[in-house]
């Protein structure tokens, strides 16, 4: 288990300590293409805040910064993938969350048989 009081990976990202490969950066959110891609196009869009551990908390807590996160999945699915895009959020790790900072898979471009979201 790690310490919960150790920045995330993407709060590191975020802070410019961890290298990523950035498609889209405001001032409440980032983009970033996911390192283990499930579909051509794989994108996590991160808010900028810790505060929030899934996408439950951040529901509860920010909806309008929810809403910000997911109208900029869809902008950038328009932009890479024709509009048509599967968005995901692991909450807990018997789902699958890897990290407890909340994020979105964007997952487009032709998705083949086999791909897990």
């Amino acid at each position: 288990m790690s310490d919960d009081t150790a920045p995330s990976i993407f709060s590191r990202i975020i802070a410019g300590e961890i290298p990523a490969d950035i498609v889209f950066d405001d001032d409440r959110v980032i983009a970033i293409r996911d390192i283990a891609p499930q579909a051509p196009v794989h994108l996590l869009v991160i808010p900028k805040t810790d505060a929030y551990r899934d996408v439950v908390e951040l529901a509860a807590g920010d909806p309008a910064l929810l809403a910000h996160l997911v109208a900029t999945a869809s902008s950038l699915a328009d932009e890479l993938c024709g509009g048509q895009f599967r968005l995901v959020f692991n909450t807990g790790a018997e789902a699958g969350q890897t990290v407890f900072h909340v994020h979105a898979h964007v997952l487009g471009g032709g998705l083949e048989e086999g791909h897990l979201a």
